[in-house]
């Protein structure tokens, strides 16, 4: 079937990695043979990044939409080697890890890491790890060394006591390899923080044929509440050449965008106009069958092509995400983090920030996860919200001064 004339990005486009299959066109993208370890992790990856998005699509209907599921995986993964029992198990459930072992699943992400890498030349993709620790508190040092050795991580004891200076160095590493894009991921360090695992991905893809920026104009934009915009659209003629990939089925259309030499794709996907169906219940719903559906029936379209330039900064705490997903027990205190630590630790908290910008050259996207990891026995008395206070002299019991203090002043 062939698409509307002028497509309309209703759906938050997520970059889709089309690496792991020959390139249809005039791509050069290299022939890619992966190990059954790498095969796994990019299976199950796949299974992971339409769960994750199902779950935070049909818990925000009316917003847009942006994540990273491959660095969430990834922050994640690195976890999950310290990791045990029902904790593990969960953990292998909610990113879709099927059965298998620890260590086929760090053999995996270790291949694949190295595959993302440097599968195009003429296309940027950065992927880096780290974990960062408080300095006092005792890890295990073979799962520091894991998290070295097949994340290719870099794993740093800092002073949390110096909360600004240890806020500071992490976020200026996420700054760094994210192009700068996201100049923080932690705004604070509490007491009962002893490690952050984090990940970063930065892409900065050039279509492999650009968008004339002259034939960039204004045009409306009808969005999903109804009302119209005004937004610029790119426009490419009908009849030009080299040719785009499109397809879809009775429910859904979709176009493909190649970057580079044809290692990574933009995939868009929307419902027919006059459709019954809205976007919010197609993302509540996509899965890797209805997506493998939608890659098998690209092909070749000399239509012509409109979308909007735009970009979108997004972010999200992914603990009841992970929790529906089924990896709900990690971030209690009956969490079994022992491969980390032989103190008590639980995962206090998963999130993540994440941006993309789409215009006539072509696409800048970048991510970072972040997992905290606490103590489950720590104990505060944590004064955050109104309270009254008194000054006194104990001997006695002499009150000197008394306050209320409903908020703290400037």
């Amino acid at each position: 079937m062939t698409l509307t004339r002028r497509i309309l990005v209703s759906l938050a486009v997520a970059v889709a990695l089309t690496a792991c299959s020959n390139v249809d066109g005039p791509g050069q993208a290299p022939n890619v043979t992966l190990t059954a370890n790498e095969q796994l992790i990019s299976t199950s990856g796949n299974d992971f990044s339409f769960a994750l998005f199902q779950q935070v699509a049909k818990t925000t209907p009316g917003a847009n939409v942006f994540v990273s599921p491959l660095s969430a995986s990834m922050s994640l993964g690195m976890a999950m080697n310290g990791a045990a029992g029902t904790t593990f198990d969960g953990m292998r459930t909610a990113l879709r890890l099927g059965n298998g072992d620890i260590g086929q699943l760090d053999a995996g992400y270790q291949g694949l890491i190295g595959l993302l890498r440097g599968l195009d030349p003429t296309t940027t993709f950065q992927l880096a790890n780290s974990v960062w620790y408080r300095n006092t508190f005792q890890f295990r040092q073979p799962f520091m060394d894991t998290t070295k050795k097949y994340f290719d991580a870099q794993v740093q004891g800092l002073n949390f006591n110096d909360v600004t200076g240890s806020l500071s160095t992490i976020n200026g590493w996420v700054s760094a390899n994210t192009g700068g894009k996201i100049p923080t991921i932690l705004d604070a360090i509490t007491p009962d923080q002893v490690m952050f695992l984090i990940n970063a991905i930065y892409f900065k893809g050039t279509w492999q044929y650009q968008f004339d920026s002259k034939r960039t104009g204004p045009s409306s934009f009808r969005a999903a509440d109804g009302t119209t915009q005004t937004v610029p659209f790119m426009n490419r003629p009908e009849n030009m050449k080299p040719l785009f990939r499109a397809g879809g089925t009775q429910q859904l259309s979709i176009a493909e965008l190649p970057y580079g030499n044809g290692a990574f794709a933009m995939d868009i996907v929307m419902v027919p106009f006059n459709s019954a169906a809205s976007i919010d219940s197609v993302a509540a719903q996509l899965n890797a069958s209805t997506w493998a559906t939608l890659i098998a029936s690209l092909d070749d379209t000399d239509e012509a092509f409109a979308m909007p330039r735009f970009t979108l900064a997004y972010d999200r705490m992914l603990n009841d995400d992970l929790s529906a997903l089924g990896m709900g027990v990690a971030f209690t205190d009956q969490a079994n983090f022992s491969g980390m630590s032989a103190v008590p630790l639980k995962l206090s908290f998963v999130k993540q920030k994440a941006f993309v910008t789409v215009d006539e050259t072509g696409t800048t996207a970048g991510a970072s996860t972040v997992t905290g990891v606490s103590v489950t026995a720590f104990r505060e008395f944590r004064v955050d919200h109104p309270f009254i206070f008194v000054i006194r002299e104990r001997k006695t019991g002499t009150i000197l001064f008394m306050g209320k203090v409903l908020k703290i002043p400037a």
